[in-house]
């Protein structure tokens, strides 16, 4: 069973790429600590452009959820953390493309710093997997 999008018809409409609630059924939950725009080869992609620091913080969190045998559409909580709020938009243009089923529930705040002045962005996640034997 997938997760169910919970839509109120007491809250105002979700104004970025993201749900109200989610339930998610039984499973084993994944927590994906704080992904940024850290490569693979341990370089930062983007310097200096949320747009492309998103793109990877998008796969680094679809390569950490396919490790454990899951989807993005396993994902049922995003935690954003951004240098400026201003880049609303241009993350949740990116997460669309990511998050193509029903979006996980999320918060988005403005912090002062990340742990390396390059980093725009850090998305942590919480995912729900099928209940059978881990991959």
């Amino acid at each position: 069973m997938p997760k169910e999008l919970i839509v109120s018809p007491e809250l105002a409409p979700p104004n970025g790429h993201f749900a109200q609630a989610t339930v998610a059924p039984p499973g084993r939950m994944l927590f994906v600590s704080g992904m940024t725009a850290r490569t693979a080869d341990g370089g930062v992609a983007g310097v200096g452009d949320v747009t492309e620091q998103t793109h990877q913080v998008c796969r680094n969190l679809d390569a950490a959820v396919r490790a454990a045998g899951g989807t993005l559409d396993d994902v049922v909580r995003v935690d954003v953390y951004v240098r400026d709020i201003d880049d609303f938009d241009a993350v949740h243009a990116v997460r669309r493309q990511y998050f193509t089923g029903p979006p996980p529930a999320s918060t988005m705040v403005e912090v002062s710093r990340f742990v390396r002045p390059e980093y725009l962005i850090e998305i942590n996640a919480i995912a729900v997997l099928d209940a059978g034997e881990p991959s």
